[in-house]
């Protein structure tokens, strides 16, 4: 078997190993519920939001979403660019055999659906890594000012040295993962942008908190889609008075974000 055949049989989960992104999703669509499709998927409710929040601010638009109310007191669903992921992957699982003659036939979208896939099987120990697309580059003498466009009209700041700029390849129009420690991210309320020195200052709504012993995890909505978390201590999250539906900014400096190309 071919190295690139062995490569697409790990990517879509043809060697043994089911996709556990693409498992949890099937799971979604099936029970419509993350409690029961975690299980089904054997991960924990916890590892499944993870992931979950993961995949939503890797894609181009959100794969799941909360759904809130209704007959049946709300649940998590797939969004419709969700369930057509989950369309192309089976096209591709059916097409395995003949991947050439699919390829040749519907490149741009064999093409998209495997790199989104490579995104999900990506692993970093960073929190908070999205998506995006370059959309400026101010040179300097030594360092970078790189800006990136995400989903929904968000932007990610990152500064990097010139000689990194260069070595990934990095022009407006590049597509890049921006990845950003949770730690790294500062929570405040009623925050003025002009008052800080930190470039990136995203505003957004606590989805939920996860407390811990000494640290709570905090995980934001953004407007465009994406989700920011940060890990701060419990007196801090307490002070803050932090509870789901409270607009709070997520700040982190410029030299916090990491950029990679795939």
């Amino acid at each position: 078997m071919s190295p690139i055949s062995q490569t697409l049989q790990h990517i879509l989960g043809w060697s043994g190993d089911e996709n556990p992104a693409i498992a949890l999703l099937e799971q979604i669509e099936l029970c419509g519920s993350i409690n029961r499709a975690a299980k089904a998927a054997g991960l924990s409710y916890k590892s499944a939001w993870e992931k979950i929040e993961t995949l939503n601010n890797l894609s181009d638009k959100p794969l799941v979403i909360r759904q809130v109310g209704g007959s049946g007191g709300g649940g998590t669903v797939l969004t419709e660019e969700g369930r057509e992921l989950l369309q192309k992957v089976a096209v591709l699982r059916r097409e395995f055999a003949a991947f050439v003659g699919f390829f040749g036939e519907r490149p741009e979208e064999a093409l998209n659906a495997l790199k989104m896939l490579r995104r999900f099987e990506m692993k970093v120990s960073a929190r908070n890594v999205w998506a995006g697309t370059v959309a400026r580059v101010e040179k300097g003498a030594v360092n970078s000012v790189v800006e990136i466009a995400l989903k929904g009209g968000d932007t990610v700041v990152a500064v990097i040295t010139d000689n990194s700029v260069i070595r990934l390849g990095l022009e407006p129009g590049t597509e890049v993962l921006a990845m950003v420690k949770a730690p790294s991210v500062m929570l405040g309320l009623d925050i003025k942008r002009e008052s800080l020195s930190a470039r990136n200052v995203l505003m957004g709504k606590v989805a939920r908190i996860v407390p811990g012993v000494v640290n709570d995890e905090v995980i934001i909505d953004l407007p465009g889609g994406s989700t920011v978390t940060a890990i701060n201590t419990s007196e801090s999250i307490r002070r803050l008075g932090l509870s789901p539906g409270i607009e709070v900014a997520a700040i982190f400096k410029a030299s916090s974000v990491l950029l990679a190309v795939i």
